[in-house]
């Protein structure tokens, strides 16, 4: 008689990125060791940084001309990774311009390529963990509130499980590494939640 098995779900490409291009960015630290803990769960992890992206502010005039370069590169890394973890920094109690201004760009459809007509080609059925740190108490908690409606709009899913880091000047070591095993955890947690919920979608 065979014995029945649970079924294997391979682990998906996983994106991490943050919103910000500041070289001493909280939620860039964030990130990366976001990305080094999904590496260490045995993920494919691809670490974007935006700052080192060509991409201007969004202008339909501009865009008529031709959608940047960067922008397409934008469009085929997002597309090509099922699960994407956002670091969200926030500001005046939102997420940033550059997020804003990223995701608008990466929603926009090239009406003259075939390939990229759909504007949500790149997001629909992406599987999305939202993290955040800030140095006050709330870790940019209102960032997510306002950038998980954004991500349901563009068609992803967003991952029940988030996390705001408060408190973050003081929980990096000097390697980067987050120092509190709580916060590890937290991060994990989410981390485990999107590549789950992505490898069962795909599969």
């Amino acid at each position: 008689m065979n014995t029945p098995t649970t079924p294997t779900h391979s682990v998906p490409k996983l994106l991490v990125f943050a919103g910000s291009t500041r070289a001493k960015s909280f939620n860039r630290q964030l990130a990366h060791a976001t990305a080094d803990m999904a590496r260490a769960s045995g993920a494919s992890v691809t670490l974007l940084e935006l700052g080192e992206l060509d991409i201007p502010m969004y202008n339909a005039d501009l865009e008529a001309q031709g959608t940047p370069p960067d922008v397409m590169k934008l469009k085929q890394i997002m597309f090509e990774h099922p699960a994407w973890i956002i670091c969200s920094p926030e500001y005046n109690g939102s997420y940033t311009a550059l997020l804003k201004n990223t995701i608008d760009w990466a929603s926009s459809p090239v009406k003259s390529d075939p390939a990229w007509q759909q504007g949500f080609k790149s997001f629909t059925g992406k599987v999305v963990g939202v993290l955040s740190a800030s140095t006050g108490a709330l870790g940019g908690l209102r960032s997510q509130s306002h950038l998980m409606p954004l991500l349901l709009n563009a068609q992803c899913w967003v991952a029940p499980k988030a996390f705001a880091l408060g408190r973050a000047g003081e929980a990096f070591d000097a390697y980067g590494k987050l120092v509190d095993e709580t916060h590890r955890k937290n991060v994990q947690a989410v981390i485990d939640q999107v590549l789950f919920a992505a490898g069962r979608l795909a599969g």
